[in-house]
């Protein structure tokens, strides 16, 4: 007799579904597992052995073996620890292979027999749902299966557990969904002292999901300004809390289970290899702009990164995903962020003050910022200048307008942008004027007469490409937006021209 028991693997966000099959046969002791399976989950057999011997059993003095098919798939991870022992006591008689024929299982077992967490329940749970299986995970992720839907979810802490409830013994209640709790109060807009025009480029790109460059000396306020970026954004849509946990479970980093509910912001350090900002490595794991999936991803000393890093930047600002090809692996993940950097004019940081610049200006400054290729500027709607802060500003007390007040003009604009994009396009499900494509800007960015003639203008004398023309006009039917306009006109261009400009010094 054959026992069979479900599980899944991950290819990206991809869920693929994986067939333990365990047989017991006549022959010398040994416990085999094959089916393309990596080092992980061969020593599952160590880990199935001894989870066993905690509960008071063993393995038969039998020839077993397991088999993960399809068995050309290759299998990583240590989530198919449960599957295996599952499929074992099945196997055994102690489990009703009719109950467990329904049940998608994933979990890892410690050597006292406990489940602990693994990557990847969310998805696993979403898509055993669609299927019409139960899930059978580790207890502290109950709460993030519990999302998935109807779909029934059994969450032990240990096998015993697990043996009790299909046994009837001591059955375990359904676990309730739950959300992270705010990690306390939004970083306040009114901290930042002077600045305006920083301030006012920062609400600008909330408001359409542009995004920013900030260039400025040491000290003068871009990192302040980015980390206050994420609380004037409006809260992520249900559809976009479930995208963004998704990835989060993938990665292993939701947290007891809880969906997310604030926009990620990730800031990796400028040491960051390619494989770490865009995702790879052996196993092809989401790298950071995937983590910044509807969120942040905050680039400091823009320049410093490597130039592969950067470049590979630029496929995922136009599609919102990044295709991650290896020998062993092609996977996908989304990854529509939203690219707020910062940068200094030049090595020193200090180009435009003759006290403290260094003796190679402004040599060294161009040097500096030739690291950034054109096609990479290109994409990024907003540059604007940081300058650094006279002590007059330094000693004025605290701005007037808080996050919360500039948040409630972001979500407004949010909610008109939506409502138009969804009337004109609901396939598409463009949210923000960031990312509708040439079609859909021709039909609520046509500038009036005057309007047009200036970016014609502007784009033969600023040598603009057809992308930068596009986003000009994505900028500037934002910045209709925020004066309730619904025709964009000329100030409306040429403040979008004024964003436009090229970095200082090139």
């Amino acid at each position: 007799m054959v026992a069979r028991v479900g599980t899944v693997a991950f290819q990206g966000v991809e869920v693929i579904d994986i067939e333990v099959q365990v047989s017991i046969t006549p022959g010398l002791p040994s416990f085999s597992i094959v089916g393309l399976a990596n080092k992980a989950v061969a020593e599952s057999r160590d880990r199935v052995r001894s989870a066993l011997a905690a509960i008071g059993l063993s393995l038969p003095a039998q020839r077993v073996t397991v088999n993960l098919a399809p068995a050309d798939l290759p299998k990583e991870g240590s989530h198919f620890d449960l599957a295996i022992g599952c499929g074992l006591l099945t196997a055994m008689g102690l489990l009703p292979m009719e109950d467990m024929a329904g049940y998608t299982i994933l979990g890892e077992l410690g050597l006292d027999g406990s489940i602990r967490p693994v990557a990847g329940v969310l998805p696993a749970a979403i898509h055993a749902n669609a299927g019409d299986r139960g899930l059978i995970c580790p207890a502290g992720q109950g709460g993030e299966a519990a999302w998935a839907g109807g779909a029934d979810v059994v969450a032990p802490q240990t096998l015993v557990a697990l043996l009790n409830h299909f046994k009837g013994d001591q059955v375990l209640s359904r676990p309730e969904a739950r959300a992270a709790e705010a990690a306390g109060p939004a970083l306040d807009l009114a901290d930042v002292k002077g600045q305006e025009t920083a301030k006012r480029a920062l609400e600008v790109a909330a408001a359409g999901g542009h995004n920013l460059l900030m260039i400025g000396p040491p000290g003068s306020g871009k990192s302040l300004l980015a980390a206050r970026l994420p609380g004037i954004l409006p809260p992520l849509s249900a559809a976009e809390a479930l995208e963004v946990s998704m990835v989060h479970s993938l990665a292993g980093l939701l947290e007891e289970g809880r969906l997310i509910r604030r926009r990620p912001f990730r800031e990796p350090h400028h040491s960051a290899s390619m494989p770490a900002l865009v995702g790879g490595g052996l196993r092809a794991r989401p790298g950071e702009i995937t983590l910044a999936h509807c969120g942040v991803l905050f680039l400091d000393e823009l320049p410093e990164f490597s130039r592969p890093a950067l470049e590979a930047l630029r496929q995922p600002l136009e599609t919102g995903q990044v295709s991650v090809a290896r020998a062993n692996a092609h996977v996908s993940y989304p990854a529509r962020f939203q690219l707020v950097a910062a940068m200094n004019p030049c090595r020193c940081g200090h180009l435009n003050d003759p006290a403290l610049a260094c003796n190679q200006a402004p040599r060294c400054a161009q040097e500096y910022q030739n690291r950034l290729s054109g096609p990479l500027l290109d994409r990024i709607d907003l540059h604007v200048e940081v300058p650094a802060l006279s002590p007059f500003e330094l000693d004025q007390p605290r701005a007037a307008e808080s996050t919360a007040t500039v948040a409630e003009r972001v979500a407004a604009v949010r909610a008109v942008q939506a409502e138009r994009y969804h009337a004109l396009a609901p396939e598409a499900r463009i949210t923000c004027n960031a990312q509708a494509d040439g079609e859909v800007l021709d039909r609520v960015a046509r500038p009036d007469a005057a309007g047009r003639a200036l970016l014609v203008e502007a784009t033969e004398k600023l040598r603009l490409s057809g992308r930068g023309w596009h986003r000009m006009l994505r900028v500037a039917r934002t910045l209709a937006d925020l004066e309730g306009a619904e025709t964009v006109g000329r100030a409306h261009i040429a403040e979008a021209l004024s964003y436009r400009r090229l970095v200082p010094g090139r």
